[in-house]
C-alpha cells in the first residue's frame, strides 16, 4: 500500500526554513503533492526564491548591463514624508516636477526640464504634446529599434503624429529634411532626431548634425538615448574618455540649437530608470499640460533618487560617488591589482587561476562598438552555471572553456565575497 502524502499545511510547514511566506509555501507543497512528487518540495521552493528579484556581482565587464538593472544605484531614503508635491513657501499642493526639473534644466543649460518613468515614455510625450495629427520628419537611418522593441515608427504612430521618411538609409543631408518640410501635403510639427544608440553604420555615411537641423522652421527634438549630461566630463580627472568621442550629450545638443533633448536616467547618467526631458520652457509646458504626462509621471522615490543624482553632478561628484563612473573611472593599474590578490586566493581551489587583461563595454546600448582597457581574472573550465548558482549569483562570461571575471564591474567591497564564492563554485 502506497504511503499517505504528507498534507499540505505540514509540508508547507517544512519549508519555513527557506523564508519564503507562509502563503508561498503553501502554494509550493500543493504544487509538489499535486505532481505526485512531495519530495521536491524544497526544491521548487528553491526555485521560486530564484525567480524572485536578487542581488547579484556582475562580473560580465558590461557596466550598464541591461538584465542585471543597467546602472547600479547606492540609494537609500528613509520611511518618511517627502515634499512630492507640496510647495513649502506657500503651504499649497506643489508641482511634482519643480524640485527635480529645475536641478536637470540647471545641468543640461536649458530653459526648463521634467521627468517622466523611461526614456521611451518621453519620446512618447514629446510627440504625442508637439505633433498629435501632424508630421515629424525622422531619418531613414534613426527610425530605429531598441532594446525590448521600442521602435521610432510605432512610438510616432501610438503618439497620433505622422512619420515622415527622409533620406536614405545611410545618408542624410539637410537639403532632404527642407524638401520633407517644403512638401505642399506636409505639415511638419518638429524634426526629430535619433542618435542610433545600440548600433554603429560605418562607411559611406553621411548625417545631418543638430547645428544644421537647428537652421529649419520647426523645432528640433533630439533624442540622445543614453544620458550623457555633458561631453567634456566634468566630473572626471583629466580628458573625457576617448570611447565617449561620438556619444551626444544633453548640454552640447541643446547649445547646438536643439529645441528639446530626451534621454535616459539609468545609462550613462548612472541613476534610476528615467525619462529626462530638458528645453525650450514653452514646449517642456506643452508636455507637462498633456494628459500622458500623469500617466507617465515617476514616483517619489523615483524623483528623490534623480535629484540626489543631479545634486552629485553639480557638486562634480560623479566620478566618486556615482558607481557607474567610478568603475569607468578606475586606472588599469588598480584593477591589475585587484585581479592578482584575487586569483592568488582561490589559487587553491583554481589552479588555473590568473590575472588577466580584458575589455569592459559600457553596455545598455549606449556607444555601441566601443571597449575600455580592463583586467580580471581568467579560470580554466566553464563555470558560469555553478557561480550563477551559487548562494550570491555571481555572472561571469565564458568562452572557448575558459571562464572571465571582468572586476571593472565588480564593486571593490565585493572582492572577498568574489573570492568566497569563486572557492565555493571550484
Amino acid at each position: 500500500m502506497a504511503a499517505r502524502p504528507p498534507s499540505v499545511d505540514t509540508l508547507a510547514r517544512s519549508l519555513a526554513g527557506t523564508g519564503l511566506p507562509h502563503p508561498i509555501c503553501v502554494d509550493v507543497a500543493r504544487a509538489a503533492i499535486g505532481a505526485g512528487a512531495p519530495e521536491t518540495a524544497m526544491e521548487r521552493a528553491t526555485a521560486f526564491q530564484r525567480s524572485l528579484l536578487s542581488p547579484v556581482v556582475n562580473a560580465t565587464g558590461v557596466l550598464l548591463h541591461t538584465n542585471l538593472g543597467r546602472a547600479p544605484l547606492r540609494y537609500r531614503q528613509q520611511p518618511q514624508a517627502m515634499t512630492v508635491e507640496f510647495d513649502l513657501t506657500t503651504g499649497e499642493r506643489g508641482s511634482r516636477q519643480s524640485a527635480v526639473g529645475q536641478l536637470f534644466a540647471r545641468i543640461c543649460g536649458a530653459e526648463a526640464a521634467m521627468v517622466v518613468n523611461n526614456n521611451a515614455s518621453a519620446v512618447l510625450l514629446v510627440v504625442a504634446a508637439l505633433a498629435a495629427g501632424r508630421d515629424v520628419p525622422v531619418s531613414r537611418g534613426e527610425s530605429v529599434e531598441i532594446g525590448g522593441s521600442f521602435r521610432v515608427p510605432e512610438v510616432i504612430e501610438q503618439s497620433g503624429a505622422r512619420l515622415i521618411d527622409v533620406g536614405t538609409t545611410n545618408r542624410t543631408r539637410l537639403k532632404d529634411y527642407q524638401q520633407a518640410i517644403a512638401r505642399s501635403d506636409a505639415d511638419a510639427a518638429i524634426v526629430l532626431k535619433v542618435h542610433p544608440s545600440n548600433y554603429r553604420v560605418e562607411g559611406f555615411v553621411e548625417e545631418t548634425s543638430v547645428a544644421e537641423l537647428a537652421t529649419l522652421e520647426v523645432p528640433v527634438v533630439a533624442d540622445i538615448g543614453s544620458g550623457l549630461i555633458d561631453a567634456r566630463c566634468p566630473w572626471l580627472d583629466g580628458p573625457p574618455p576617448a570611447w565617449l568621442a561620438e556619444e551626444p550629450a544633453a548640454l552640447q545638443s541643446l547649445a547646438a540649437g536643439a529645441a528639446l533633448v530626451t534621454f535616459s536616467g539609468d545609462k550613462l547618467l548612472g541613476g534610476p530608470q528615467a525619462g529626462i526631458i530638458a528645453g525650450r520652457a514653452d514646449l517642456i509646458k506643452a508636455c507637462l499640460e498633456h494628459p500622458l504626462a500623469r500617466a507617465l509621471r515617476p514616483g517619489g522615490l523615483v524623483l528623490s533618487a534623480l535629484q540626489d543624482t543631479a545634486l552629485t553632478y553639480l557638486r562634480k561628484e560623479a566620478a566618486v560617488k556615482i558607481p557607474f563612473w567610478k568603475m569607468v573611472a578606475t586606472p588599469v593599474g588598480e584593477l591589475q591589482r585587484r585581479a592578482e590578490v584575487v586569483a592568488a586566493a582561490i589559487s587553491g581551489s583554481h589552479p588555473s587561476a590568473m590575472a588577466s587583461p580584458m575589455k569592459s563595454l559600457p553596455g545598455a546600448g549606449s556607444v555601441p562598438g566601443v571597449t575600455m582597457p580592463s583586467f580580471g581574472v581568467l579560470i580554466d573550465g566553464d563555470k558560469v552555471e555553478s557561480l550563477r548558482n551559487g548562494v550570491r549569483p555571481v555572472i561571469a562570461r565564458s568562452r572557448n572553456q575558459q571562464t572571465s571575471l571582468d572586476l571593472r564591474s565588480v564593486d571593490p567591497a565585493d572582492d572577498e565575497l568574489l573570492i568566497d564564492l569563486l572557492v565555493a563554485a571550484s
